[in-house]
């Protein structure tokens, strides 16, 4: 395996500004690469419900077969010095797409790094985001198939707007889906082991949480990561107080994030979180299996988007208080409660998260807290070598097929092998026969009008004739050529797919199929930079 940096040309101007440490950095309380130190020392001021947590992450960790590494770093959470790293994302069929695991080994990467530098315990935490009822955004995954990626969904119905760690998994749909997967798959020597790992990780699983996480310890099984689930009732326990606070706080909340929105587009950046408004509550009541967004009223009692659901705050806070399992986080507070929950030495973000945490300063602050250093996540495009025999056969650069694909050149290739090209010569016969036509339908026209109607009609159908001509040439090029062809679309699928980067769309399990778990295992022990925009991981 080797990993190269290299510069891109499409990242937000954001996360470059933020990156170069320009004026977008006012908007956040440390520098993302040289203020861990700082940050661990004020930690130590703060106290958190470490030995009320730890139990409880320990029982879920084991009942998802986490290794014996991850048990110990749980058991280290307890000491008072400990801090950790912490990044999360929704709980995705087969892990999701590839960012979910580049994710991971951004955890894990800084997180034993910051324990060589501070020798003192850092343990790596992915928050999974169990509260989240998008289903529709975790419920598929992207395989190849003829040189295309194609989209399989899993079709398991459920409620619109359940959490997602609340839908049960059906096991026997589960596995047909699998079993579909797996029959796209070339047969490798590592096929049969991990189709085996995915069915136990489905018949060990109650919910779509527990496949996820189970299959998370199965890749990370040596790496000591500490999974937590967000949605899980005994964490809302604890968090009762928490709650209380973000409610206390709410117009300071909404108002210093709605503030902070506004002064970014003052500055010509843009966030997911555009449309705020300081009746934002920013928190979730769960009813009938269903999450309700809250608004608060001008008289301050708090709301549904349809008015599903009306409290006062003086209710809010006794539900709070006794039932905080019924309350759950949006965008903007679950940061909030990340950083109340756990001593949190650094947040590893995506660009979107970094995007819509630069409107979250003033939240932070609600609550007399500092946002943590946030780290950009690393950002890895894995290139098998028959991606990098393609490249060496079209001649097109690695840049160009990352930040454009090779659509264009596959065109310009074709084109070349065209002389002179058959849509100039459709186009030439065209006019001529156009031009020959025309004194035909000039008669027609004059003798009646529908046969001047049926005169431009023949002159469709005699077009129609040389379009057909047209595709079937391009066709059987195409079919001459195919295994040229095949290389350029090889190189777009692998990529640029869709358009965009490889970890956007991709899942996995191709790279476990033909690689194995090993490949995740080297690069989540190896060293990258953190202030590198991407890597290049040739397999």
């Amino acid at each position: 395996m080797r990993i190269d940096a290299m510069h891109m040309k499409n990242e937000s101007q954001l996360i470059a500004d933020y990156k170069n440490g320009k004026e977008i950095r006012k908007f956040f309380d440390y520098d993302p690469f040289k203020s861990f130190g700082v940050r661990a020392e004020e930690l130590k001021m703060r106290q958190f419900k470490r030995n009320e947590l730890a139990p409880i992450l320990e029982e879920c960790n084991t009942r998802w077969g986490a290794g014996e590494e991850t048990l110990k770093q749980i058991e280290k959470l307890k000491n008072p010095d400990s801090v950790v790293v912490v990044g999360g994302q929704q709980a995705g069929l087969l892990t999701g797409p590839l960012y979910t695991i580049n994710k991971v080994i951004s955890i894990i990467q800084l997180a034993r790094e910051q324990e060589e530098i501070l020798g003192t315990p850092v343990l790596p935490v992915f928050w999974i985001a169990g509260e989240d009822h998008d289903y529709e955004e975790i419920n598929h995954v992207f395989l190849p198939e003829k040189q295309r990626l194609k989209k399989f969904k899993f079709n398991q119905s459920h409620y619109k707007k359940k959490p997602i760690s609340e839908i049960k998994l059906d096991k026997s749909l589960a596995e047909k889906w699998i079993n579909e997967l797996f029959s796209t798959l070339e047969e490798t020597i590592h096929t049969k082991k991990n189709y085996n790992m995915i069915l136990k990780a489905i018949h060990d699983s109650e919910s779509f949480t527990d496949f996820f996480a189970t299959l998370i310890h199965r890749l990370f099984e040596k790496e000591g990561l500490i999974l937590l689930d967000a949605a899980d009732k005994r964490v809302r326990k604890i968090e009762n107080d928490y709650f209380i606070r973000l409610i206390e706080n709410q117009p300071k909340i909404s108002e210093g994030v709605t503030q902070a929105s506004k002064e970014l587009a003052n500055m010509d950046y843009t966030t997911s979180l555009e449309d705020l408004d300081p009746s934002d509550g920013h928190l979730f009541y769960h009813q009938d299996e269903e999450r309700i967004l809250l608004k608060r009223t001008e008289e301050g009692d708090w709301i549904g988007k349809q008015e599903e659901i009306n409290l006062s705050t003086e209710e809010l806070l006794k539900i709070a208080n006794e039932q905080p399992e019924k309350l759950s986080n949006n965008v903007v507070t679950r940061p909030i409660m990340q950083e109340l929950l756990l001593p949190t030495l650094a947040f590893i973000g995506g660009p979107g998260e970094i995007g819509y945490w630069s409107i979250l300063k003033p939240a932070f602050h609600s609550l007399d807290l500092k946002m943590p250093p946030v780290v950009p996540r690393l950002s890895f495009t894995f290139i098998p070598e028959r991606t990098k025999k393609a490249l060496v056969a079209t001649g097109i650069s690695l840049e160009t097929a990352l930040h454009h694909g090779s659509a264009d050149e596959k065109e310009k290739w074709l084109l070349s092998k065209q002389q002179p090209p058959i849509t100039q010569l459709a186009d030439d016969l065209k006019k001529v026969i156009e031009q020959a036509h025309q004194p035909i339908r000039r008669v027609a026209e004059d003798i009646r009008d529908d046969i001047g109607a049926l005169a431009e009609k023949n002159l469709f159908y005699l077009h129609r004739e040389i379009d057909y001509l047209t595709n079937r040439m391009e066709q059987a090029l195409e079919e001459k050529y195919e295994k040229e062809i095949s290389q350029f679309e090889l190189i777009q699928m692998m990529l640029n797919p869709e358009g965009g980067l490889q970890e956007r769309t991709w899942s996995v399990l191709p790279f476990l199929n033909e690689y194995g778990t090993e490949f995740i295992s080297k690069l989540a022990r190896s060293s990258c930079s953190f202030k590198n925009q991407h890597y290049i991981v040739e397999l």
